[in-house]
């Protein structure tokens, strides 16, 4: 499959070099900033190698999802498109946040005009209602059709959609430290309540009878959509179709809501066991706080003679 695509598209229309050196400048100034330059902001702290690694590698899987071969091909199959759906807004996210030192954001989030809002929407129960809404409401049929045959609009809600990711994930993996005050049970809680509504849009897609998106049925509507990806401003030749769609419609629709379904397992169980252990490891670090403090004060004082 990957000839047919190298021989029926361009390396700019695979690899988007503009997208990809504004990926690499960000890259760049992070590692600048977070190394030589750090000086030059307030309160700047050195950052270790797990943070930078993990921002560096979120940066480019975002490069990858929203504008390397996987945003093209996820045009071409729908599975695929679901592959894309979870690197991009379950994976990107938490490693950019996990990988943003507290004191580069400390001077956007200080201002009222930014704090308020943010605090708003970085609340447990909006952030978690926002984006699973967003979602599902992305896999409309009638709303994803729409999109995916508008490029204009269908930019502007993923950018959104992004956002709403970055948001819902920063009650679990907030950079700064002040206003990290969700406990990890509730992280716990937090996680489950994202999986659970975000069953109902996998099972819709999973156990449906019949083809849910033109876009993905229609040689018409796909070449159209495809061609919109590549900025041709037209269609592309429907038949193209029988090439790049190796399975039935409807198999590739449910294999897409099955990969969505496991993927999000995956990267929700990955963090559950994270922040499982790191609220056993406070919880036990406060236990020994509390006995080394009841022996100390037990323990009879010493008589100076």
């Amino acid at each position: 499959m990957w000839d047919q695509i190298t021989t029926n598209f361009s390396f700019s229309q695979l690899w988007s070099p503009i997208f990809l050196a504004g990926t690499l400048i960000v890259i760049l100034l992070y590692i600048l900033y977070t190394g030589p330059w750090r000086h030059k902001i307030a309160g700047a702290e050195p950052v270790d190698w797990k943070k930078k690694t993990s921002f560096v590698a979120g940066a480019l899987t975002f490069y990858v999802g929203f504008g390397g071969p996987l945003y093209l091909i996820s045009h071409l199959m729908f599975s695929i498109h679901m592959v894309q759906m979870s690197v991009c807004f379950l994976l990107v996210p938490p490693l950019l946040l996990y990988g943003t030192p507290g004191w580069m954001l400390r001077p956007f989030v200080k201002h009222g005009g930014f704090l308020r809002p943010l605090a708003f929407l970085t609340k447990p129960l909006v952030a978690l209602v926002l984006f699973n809404m967003m979602f599902s409401f992305y896999h409309f049929p009638i709303v994803f059709d729409y999109l995916m045959t508008n490029y204009v609009e269908h930019i502007l809600f993923l950018a959104v959609l992004f956002v709403a990711a970055v948001i819902m994930w920063w009650p679990m993996i907030c950079p700064i430290p002040e206003w990290d005050t969700m406990s990890g049970l509730k992280k716990v809680a937090y996680i489950f309540g994202n999986g659970v509504l975000l069953t109902p849009a996998c099972a819709l897609i999973i156990f449906s009878d019949s083809m849910l998106y033109e876009t993905y049925s229609n040689p018409a509507t796909w070449s159209y959509a495809l061609g919109l990806c590549l900025q041709l401003g037209g269609p592309v030749s429907p038949e193209l179709y029988s090439q790049f769609v190796p399975m039935a419609p409807l198999e590739d629709q449910k294999l897409g809501g099955i990969i969505m379904k496991v993927m999000q397992e995956i990267i929700y169980g990955s963090v559950l066991g994270y922040v499982f252990f790191q609220w056993v490891r406070t919880e036990r670090s406060k236990d020994d706080e509390e006995i080394n403090r009841l022996l100390s004060a037990t323990r009879p004082a010493t008589r100076l003679e």
